[in-house]
Parts: C-alpha cells; sequence; structure tokens
C-alpha cells in the first residue's frame, strides 16, 4: 500500500498554507485543527481515511466517492479538517502535474483556488471551506486554470453522455467555470485562457481528444442582455457559444444563484442588497418585478478561434462588468 500523505509540522505547516494562498486569518485556526488531530485519536483515524481515499483518486477522472460537499462539518472537531486534507495531498497534486510535463505557472494557480476558496467562504458569511468536494477536482488533477478561466476534463458516460449528445455536446468536453476574485471577464482574458488550452491538453493529456468546451452558469441567461449594454463583458462573454440543452434537466429558476455569486450572502431582502454597478442594479431589479434567473449551457468549438460578434456602432473594448 503506498505510503500515506502527511501534514508537515510547525512552521512547515505555515509555509505550506500560505503556498496554496491561505488567507492569514485563517492560518491561526487551522494550526488549532493540526493540534486537535494530533491529541485526538479517533478524529486522526476519521482524517486519514479520507485522506487515503483522496490520496488514491490522484491521477484519476471522475468524482471520488466519500467527500461530501459539507465533509467533518458535523464532526467534534471537525473544523478545517477539509483545508488541512488538501494542504496533506498538496505535494502529491505537484507530484502528478510534474509527471505529466505540467509546469508549475499552472500547478501554482490551479492548487490555490483552496485559498481562493476560502476567501470566498468567509466573504459569504461561512468561515471555513464551504466545499470540500469542488477542491478533489484540482487536486486529483482534473481542473486547471489557464489564465482567467478554469478547465475541467470531463466524459460523460452512461445517461449522461445520452443526455449530452442529445443537447449537442461532444463525447470529450471541456468545462468552463469562471473563478472569483481574477479579474473582468474581458474578451482578452478569455481569448488568452482558450489560447493556452487549445495547447495545453493535447500536449498534457494527448489521448483525450477535447472537440469543444461547455459551460452551464447564470452567466448565459439571456435575459440578461434586457439588463446589461451589448459592449459589456459578460454579454460578449454569451456570444461566444451556442446553446447547449440539458433534456435530462428541466428548467427551473435558480435565483440565489447569480445572487451569491454577485453579492454573497442570499438571505438578505432585495432592497437591501448594493445597486453600485449594472449587474447588481439588473439582478435586483429583474427579480424586483417578478422575474427568475436561470441557469443555461453554452457549446464553444475548440480547435479554432470563434470570433466575437460586436455589433455595429458598439466599440471593441466596453467598460468592464463585475464578472
Amino acid at each position: 500500500m503506498p505510503r500515506l500523505p502527511q501534514l508537515p509540522a510547525d512552521e512547515e505547516l505555515v509555509e505550506a498554507l500560505l503556498g496554496l494562498a491561505v488567507p492569514f486569518e485563517e492560518v491561526n485556526g487551522l494550526l488549532a485543527a493540526r493540534t486537535r488531530l494530533d491529541r485526538d485519536r479517533g478524529l486522526r483515524t476519521f482524517f486519514e481515511e479520507m485522506l487515503r481515499t483522496q490520496a488514491e483518486a490522484v491521477g484519476t477522472l471522475g468524482q471520488p466517492a466519500g467527500l461530501d460537499r459539507d465533509w467533518a462539518a458535523g464532526t467534534a472537531g471537525g473544523e478545517g479538517l477539509g483545508t488541512l486534507l488538501f494542504v496533506a495531498l498538496a505535494p502529491l497534486a505537484r507530484a502528478h502535474h510534474r509527471a505529466l510535463g505540467i509546469p508549475a505557472e499552472v500547478t501554482g494557480p490551479t492548487l490555490a483556488d483552496l485559498g481562493r476558496q476560502l476567501a470566498v467562504s468567509r466573504w459569504r458569511g461561512r468561515p471555513g471551506l464551504g466545499n470540500a468536494r469542488w477542491l478533489t477536482l484540482h487536486f486529483r488533477g482534473e481542473l486547471f486554470q489557464l489564465g482567467r478561466l478554469q478547465f475541467q476534463r470531463t466524459r460523460p458516460t452512461g445517461a449522461d453522455a445520452s443526455a449530452a449528445r442529445a443537447g449537442g455536446a461532444d463525447e470529450w468536453s471541456l468545462q468552463l467555470h469562471i473563478p472569483d476574485h481574477c479579474g473582468p471577464l474581458s474578451p482578452a482574458a478569455c481569448d488568452r485562457a482558450l489560447d493556452r488550452a487549445r495547447a495545453f491538453f493535447p500536449r498534457h493529456f494527448p489521448g483525450e481528444p477535447y472537440r469543444s468546451c461547455h459551460i452551464f452558469s447564470w452567466l448565459l441567461d439571456p435575459q440578461l442582455a434586457d439588463h446589461l449594454p451589448a459592449e459589456s463583458n459578460i454579454i460578449r462573454f454569451q456570444r461566444r457559444f451556442s446553446p447547449l440543452e440539458r433534456p435530462d434537466r428541466p428548467s427551473v429558476p435558480e435565483d440565489t444563484n447569480p445572487l451569491k455569486f454577485v453579492f454573497g450572502d442570499i438571505e438578505r431582502p432585495l432592497e437591501s442588497l448594493p445597486r453600485d454597478t449594472v449587474v447588481q442594479r439588473a439582478l435586483v431589479d429583474h427579480l424586483r418585478a417578478g422575474g427568475h434567473w436561470y441557469v443555461r449551457g453554452g457549446r464553444l468549438p475548440l480547435r479554432t478561434a470563434v470570433p466575437i460578434v460586436v455589433p455595429a456602432g458598439v466599440p471593441a473594448v466596453g467598460q468592464a462588468p463585475d464578472r
């Protein structure tokens, strides 16, 4: 049986946390969590069982069993265990990247999503790691950050594959994700990210013939075009994609989805939310008028660049919105 990854100790743990962009205000709490692990044999056994499961999943494609969304949240003394799990996995994840020839300038930002997720959780009023399952994608080598966008290796199987083909998706497709706190979603930044993806995946995963990208996001809700300027980054991002349907998933309102990403706190009354940007005003005004927001899908061919069609009279570069 392969040797179980180990957590670094003392000052080395602080360095490991900061190397993964963990915010400074989280460090003391995580050091305390490490002390609890050392002193509580039952907690340590619980932690090591999950660590072994995730270590064995490094290099695989597909969600490994066991790590629920709120893993360890209800466990006595479990605060911080999710973060420490990924700190312990990080050397294994980096070694896997090196074996594939993936450069450090990709590995670093990809694994640093750990720190970003902690910052986002705190911004949303829920200190700690709010979605540990999401980060398994990064640490087992399924998702990579290439500039402004993240690209997830996917190959649907079974019923998912049938639904994907019925909706117009390819057998091999990279799912796009848009990380928070990475600046405007400008056309130039997206172009650079897509160009990097076109070179990255054939080089490091030559047996996986990705022909397209796809995304499911509130940013593709066509109603946004009724509220935002035609030259806004969000609308220009929408125009890259052809519609991608999911026949297996009915279209239902997901109003809290954009509120979560734009405002953080989804419990606040609509009338109390800030109205500082055109996006904030659009989201709130639409809901207050009785409308709803929806998550929509889109497909983008990967092998050749897709030009952005800008209406006549619209400047080539517009004012950047929040996203």
